[in-house]
């Protein structure tokens, strides 16, 4: 067990003897030495040891011990006589103490902000492209703040998970997911979307928030047809084994959405909501139904021609309109077919 002060990840045991030597051996010199100079200086080499080895509260230990020992050798060699050099030298002795000390902290101080800085790049890694973090580590508005923006909300999810994963071990199942939720963010990065949230067999995704671009719907749809693309390929190579295909339906809807926190003091969770991110959840579930493995909104269609990519929109067939779970409204939908060329994507 490390003892209090000692930092993560350090050997203890030759702490001790690491920082006491030095300690030990410059008092018997400035207490027993005929020599008159200000010995106690050396003790910021003890404060410096504690500064690279131990946390905040090990290196003011350290400090305080070397200052009184500093102080003991001054009245075991001098008394209580304050005249002479010697207090100079004294003092002398604690300022150097102070000063490593001083810097010591500041230097932990920085690292701990170095590590604070990476640990939140690592998270936002999680969920946004590298692009994104980049940019989200610059700017000053802290994400938790409410914002009303709109966005491409995209549903992904695996077609038939429960009934494929029946005859599947617990581990092979784990596995199969990591592989799928791992392919379907990479997709999802390379077209600079923001991962919200995984659910299990698939994930939702946004296209616009945290930060908008004069090209979300389009985003949006490339990174609709890569996932296709990349399952198809992927199936490919589980044939090899014997493995059954997978299908994954992706739904797509473009709107306003409520960007910000959700939650208790205790667990706090950053999303998106509104009436777009519930149809777009709608929609994806009418995959089934239609046998497509995309669709999309009439909204998210007339925001592809708005950005210039009417090559894109063109290749979604219409739908015509559809009642959504839980909407009294038909919607309308265009989707893509199964069977349709997927390396489309590259046009645009």
């Amino acid at each position: 067990m490390n003892p209090v002060g000692v930092a993560p990840g350090q050997k203890a045991s030759f702490l001790p003897l690491l920082i006491g030597a030095p300690a030990l051996g410059i008092f018997a010199f400035d207490t027993l030495s005929p020599l008159h100079f200000a010995v106690a200086v050396l003790y910021a080499v003890v404060v410096l040891i504690a500064a690279t080895y131990c946390r905040r509260r090990g290196i003011l230990v350290t400090a305080a011990a070397c200052a009184a020992l500093t102080l003991l050798s001054f009245c075991l060699t001098h008394g209580l006589h304050l005249t002479g050099t010697a207090p100079i030298r004294c003092i002398m002795g604690l300022a150097a103490i102070s000063i490593t000390t001083f810097l010591g902290l500041k230097t932990l101080t920085a690292k701990e902000r170095l590590k604070e800085t990476e640990r939140q790049r690592a998270n936002l890694a999680r969920f946004f492209s590298p692009h994104l973090v980049d940019h989200l580590m610059e700017i000053d508005t802290p994400l938790s703040v409410a914002r009303c923006r709109p966005a491409a909300v995209m549903f992904v999810d695996m077609v038939g998970f429960t009934a494929y994963c029946s005859q599947m071990t617990p581990e092979a199942v784990i596995a199969m997911l990591r592989e799928l939720l791992a392919l379907l963010s990479a997709a999802v990065f390379a077209h600079n979307g923001t991962i919200d949230k995984f659910l299990g067999d698939g994930l939702m995704a946004v296209f616009g928030s945290p930060l908008p671009s004069p090209l979300d719907a389009t985003n949006a749809a490339r990174c609709a047809l890569d996932i296709q693309q990349s399952i198809e390929r992927w199936n490919e190579r589980r044939a090899r084994s014997a493995d059954a295909p997978i299908r994954v339906g992706v739904g797509i809807h473009y709107g306003e959405v409520v960007h910000g926190d959700i939650g208790s003091d205790r667990q706090l969770e950053l999303t998106v909501l509104g009436d777009t991110v519930n149809i777009a959840s709608r929609v994806e579930a009418c995959c089934r139904e239609l046998d497509a493995a995309v669709l999309v909104t009439a909204p998210f269609i007339a925001m592809l021609h708005a950005e210039g990519s009417q090559n894109l929109a063109e290749h979604f067939t219409d739908k015509g309109h559809h009642t959504l779970r839980g909407r009294a409204e038909p919607v309308h939908l265009f989707g893509l077919e199964r069977s349709v060329n997927l390396s489309i994507r590259v046009i645009v």
